[in-house]
């Protein structure tokens, strides 16, 4: 018997405003390990949907150059991730395939901060990770660290952990890869936003924010974005400053909407 949750109509207005502003700030993504040409080159076509472009497409390294092909021209984003799922990498690791996969033309890289390192105190290689890892990408493209937040689980953890990846250089912050439980939750959401705020208001400068793990639905998605615009004001809710990463949530979007896929 079937669990999934029900698919909205574009008869509920509300859903269909959240959706209207959700789908372009989403990361489409297929990080299964076992994905083919064939499942990306979906992605791509979906990627491009009648209710608009999403953000960006989220898939492994392998993929990135046929990914830069299909989407040329398209203004959908291609990223990548590295260090994943994991987080274990050495640093020199990390920056090695964080190099390799712009040589692709990988745009953003989304890469694991190693959690439980620095669950365990060692924090320094954590950083360490990530700042190699941004000088990897250099200005030629925007790093998102994933903190696997539902792993650090202590609230004050999370927010040190946000801090230090802010200080190494992310430009992006991320809940999570999805492939551990528990995924995003608004909590850890909440302390890493009100992290992105202090820093905003100390600095000038602006730090993303990636929802990811477990949003499959319109309500979900919404959730989110509504607790960024509390804490960081409507013009944070831009491609450039909030994304959802999510596999399962352009269906629902294009429900709400009224739209069928191309």
């Amino acid at each position: 018997m079937s669990h999934s949750p029900p698919v909205p109509t574009a008869a509920d207005p509300d859903l269909a405003a959240a959706a209207a502003r959700i789908l372009p700030l989403l990361d489409l993504t297929n990080l299964d390990p076992q994905a083919s040409e064939a499942d990306i080159a979906a992605l791509c076509r979906d990627a491009v949907t009648p209710g608009g472009p999403v953000a960006a497409v989220c898939l492994h390294p392998r993929f990135v150059a046929r990914a830069r092909a299909a989407l040329d021209g398209t203004g959908v984003r291609v990223a990548t991730v590295a260090n994943f799922p994991a987080g274990t990498g050495a640093p020199e690791e990390v920056a090695a395939e964080v190099a390799a996969a712009l040589i692709e033309g990988a745009e953003e890289v989304d890469v694991v901060l190693p959690h439980a390192a620095y669950a365990a105190g060692d924090r320094g290689a954590a950083r360490a990770v990530v700042a190699a890892a941004r000088v990897a990408c250099g200005d030629r493209a925007r790093l998102k660290v994933i903190l696997e937040a539902g792993q650090l689980e202590d609230t004050e953890i999370i927010a040190a952990a946000s801090r230090d990846a802010i200080a190494a250089g992310a430009d992006f912050l991320k809940t999570s890869t999805g492939t551990l439980q528990p995924g995003a939750t608004l909590p850890a959401a909440g302390t890493m936003l009100t992290v992105i705020r202090e820093h905003r208001d100390r600095t000038g400068r602006t730090v993303g924010f990636k929802a990811a793990g477990g949003i499959r639905t319109v309500e979900d998605a919404a959730d989110y974005a509504t607790l960024a615009e509390r804490l960081l004001g409507p013009a944070f809710l831009r491609s450039e400053s909030f994304r959802i990463g999510a596999s399962g949530l352009l269906a629902p979007l294009l429900a709400a909407l009224g739209a069928d896929r191309a």
